[in-house]
């Protein structure tokens, strides 16, 4: 075994297992929260379903990635490659829908108190779930044309007709096939992550527009202490943020890997160590800015009364 190759297997079953651990974390952090009688947070139920979107999105990708990075080749037949590039696709959708409604609702939460917001705020959690299932449906339809052009690398077709990605190749199914999935990928992208820039400017400026009411009013005891609200918007922003660079970069490299005829085999390794990164640095954002462990006690104390 080379010993780029070595490195890489090494890099993927560290992400794949940092990830693991993140998410499993923070399962278990909203299970000791249930089970000592806290609050839970209307955005909880987004987190956790986000969370184990996550942990699909790592395995499924991540342990074929790992075994070929350290040498396993042609592991998978055309069946299972078609499975695990669609579970995939589907799931890493579902974790872009799933950020965008954690980032709307948190907007909606931290939203001025009046009477046009009161009744809209208080429907709202009642969206979450029907949301989230809808989110499911939606890409389970629009990524149906993954598996028509997903084989084992073990196919008699030329090479030259399709993209390597060590374990499995993708298929060139037409200009017009391409670019009509491209074209839904793109628009999808482009209208979720929009409205994750809206709403994260609002809470920006919401945040703001506190801060300075704060100040007026207690320029001479100010508290050093934010919010709970404060604190989850933060998270939120943080990892929002982290998305759209991961989402902007991951974007470039497809588009180089569309492009080029010549897929270098570090083009297509840094493409995929790149997709899956959000997913293993989106727990430890969200947890890095929930203070509930530390004040747990007393939280639930008050809670109960």
């Amino acid at each position: 075994m080379a010993t780029g190759d070595l490195i890489m297997g090494m890099i993927f079953l560290s992400r794949t297992i940092t990830g693991i651990l993140g998410n499993l974390s923070l399962l278990s952090h909203y299970l000791y929260l249930y089970f000592t009688g806290c609050k839970f947070r209307p955005t909880d139920l987004i987190i956790k379903h986000l969370t184990v979107v996550n942990c699909l999105v790592i395995l499924i990708k991540g342990v074929p990635q790992t075994m070929a990075a350290l040498g396993m080749k042609d592991f998978l037949s055309d069946a299972g490659c078609k499975l695990v590039f669609y579970v995939y696709r589907v799931s890493r959708d579902v974790t872009t829908c799933n950020t965008c409604l954690l980032s709307i609702f948190q907007a909606i939460i931290i939203s001025p108190e009046n009477p046009r917001w009161a009744e809209f705020k208080a429907k709202a959690p009642k969206c979450i779930g029907p949301f989230i299932i809808l989110f499911w449906i939606l890409n389970f339809i629009l990524n149906i044309m993954v598996p028509l052009y997903v084989t084992e690398r073990k196919t008699g077709k030329n090479i030259t007709e399709k993209v390597d990605h060590v374990y499995c190749a993708s298929l060139h199914s037409g200009k017009f096939m391409e670019s009509l999935y491209a074209a839904v990928v793109f628009l999808q992208n482009v209208l979720f992550v929009g409205f994750m820039l809206w709403s994260s400017g609002y809470m920006v400026f919401i945040l703001y527009r506190h801060k300075q009411q704060v100040q007026y009013i207690h320029r001479t005891n100010v508290s050093s202490r934010s919010s709970p609200e404060s604190r989850a918007t933060h998270s939120i922003l943080v990892l929002v943020s982290f998305f759209v660079l991961f989402c902007i970069f991951s974007s470039i490299l497809h588009i180089c890997l569309s492009v080029l005829n010549n897929h270098s085999l570090w083009l297509v390794n840094l493409s995929a160590l790149i997709t899956g990164s959000y997913s293993t640095v989106c727990p430890y954002i969200l947890m890095s800015h929930d203070s509930r462990v530390p004040r747990l006690c007393c939280a639930c104390t008050r809670n109960r009364e």
